[in-house]
């Protein structure tokens, strides 16, 4: 979200963006917000002569009632002041209705204006144009086949779709045994693995007011994503980061509190409409799964460091577990409006021969700070906006794909990679049931 002095100074840059974000269709939207920030400034300007007028007639007409007393005509230009009085206040609760109404539209058009990208975040219009930077770990193909990854976890007894589909329809599933132990191991090794990088564990609400949601994402992704609970104003998080953000909405922080790191755990819910092809079945798409999450709020000088630091941790961890990875650059068309720079880690699956995201870093600048009024007292004593950034440690089930396919071994079974083990009670490999 941009601040309307920004697109007073700067409609040009503005416009520029959208072009650049391939949103042609809201260019209006800029000559719109400026008009309306014109007329309701003028407004704003009108209604504080007319209190300044009040308090002046007011006194006149005090005069004027005391003069009366002694010479009755000045009753006459006391009443005629009482009617200007009147006049004043009725075409002030007009521009003060007319106010609130031009603040609203405007905030609505402020709200899908996109944010101001890097410099360095690449053109293009759609994930196709997203750029490969960097690979981490050599890619293999084994000489033997790869199941797909529900006919792995049935080797082991680990998975049962059937009966959460009959349970709660398509897009649930069951986990059991050593690969819900595997889930969970993962979990708690990321949630480990993040405390030791000097983040503070937490575990936030799974359910967050409608303000929050606005506060945090798009308009656009609320309706594909969240669900609301029918009656409240509540909705179940798509991801932790919302409720993390939403943790210091309408706080004023002191410069000495930042940066604020939070690793975080919960489920996850997302309505995940349209289709996806054949290689997001099983439980690459899912209504609901678990993950850990970071955040950072933090300077704005340091968000790019930060920004940096997040997705080489989720580099650092998948490669702990044996993962091949690549960092793939957002182009501008893959960017959410919020955002201002993000990449894709994304895992090597043997069975595909390519590359899928499995997490997914991002910096949104100030525009989160701005719409949640998280603010911070500098040193000077003069408040500002912070940056945010948000990056998945892991999401097990695309995790588990992951896994699952670069340490299945040629005899059916699968290697617990050392950092893995203690989580998983000393097990060195999962031998198939079946």
């Amino acid at each position: 979200m941009l601040d309307i002095r920004f697109i007073r100074e700067n409609p040009d840059i503005v416009k520029e963006n959208i072009k650049k974000k391939f949103q042609e269709e809201k260019l209006p939207l800029v000559d719109r917000a400026l008009a309306l920030d014109s007329e309701n400034r003028a407004a704003i300007t009108e209604a504080s002569e007319l209190r300044a007028q009040r308090n002046t007639l007011s006194k006149q007409v005090g005069m004027l009632m005391g003069q009366a007393k002694k010479d009755p005509s000045k009753l006459e230009e006391a009443e005629a002041v009482k009617a200007q009085v009147k006049a004043n206040a009725q075409r002030l609760a007009e521009l003060e209705a007319r106010e609130a109404e031009l603040e609203a539209e405007l905030h609505k058009l402020l709200l899908v204006i996109p944010n101001i990208i890097d410099p360095s975040v690449p053109i293009g219009p759609d994930d196709s144009a997203n750029v490969e930077v960097e690979r981490f770990g050599e890619p293999a193909v084994p000489d033997f086949d790869i199941p797909y990854h529900t006919e792995i976890m049935e080797r082991f007894a680990g998975i049962d779709m059937d009966a959460a589909g009959r349970v709660s329809g398509n897009g649930f599933y069951y986990l059991m045994g050593d690969i819900a132990r595997l889930h969970e191991a993962v979990l708690a090794y990321a949630r480990d693995f993040m405390i030791d990088k000097g983040f503070t564990f937490c575990i936030p609400p799974f359910m967050i007011h409608g303000n929050v949601v606005e506060g945090v994402m798009s308009q656009t992704d609320m309706d594909s994503m969240m669900y609301k609970i029918e009656g409240e104003d509540l909705y179940l998080i798509g991801t932790s980061e919302h409720s993390m953000i939403g943790k210091f909405i309408d706080q004023i922080l002191s410069e000495s509190q930042l940066p604020q790191t939070l690793t975080s755990y919960s489920p996850c819910f997302r309505k995940e409409k349209g289709a996806h092809g054949i290689e997001e079945r099983g439980v690459y798409r899912i209504h609901q799964f678990e993950k850990q999450e970071m955040i950072v709020v933090c300077k704005p000088e340091e968000s790019m460091d930060w920004y940096e630091k997040m997705w080489r941790y989720s580099v650092e961890l998948f490669r702990s577990l044996d993962i091949p990875v690549r960092q793939l650059e957002c182009c501008s068309g893959d960017l959410a409006d919020l955002k201002v720079k993000s990449c894709d880690i994304e895992a090597w699956s043997p069975r595909q021969k390519k590359y899928f995201e499995v997490c997914s870093c991002s910096n949104l600048g100030d525009a989160q700070a701005r719409r949640l009024k998280i603010r911070v007292k500098g040193e000077d004593g003069k408040n500002y906006l912070p940056h945010t950034l948000n990056n998945t440690v892991v999401a097990p089930p695309r995790m588990l794909i992951a896994f699952l396919e670069n340490n299945l071994r040629a005899d059916g079974t699968v290697q617990i990679p050392e950092p893995l083990q203690r989580y998983m009670g000393g097990v060195t490999q999962l031998t198939p049931r079946q």
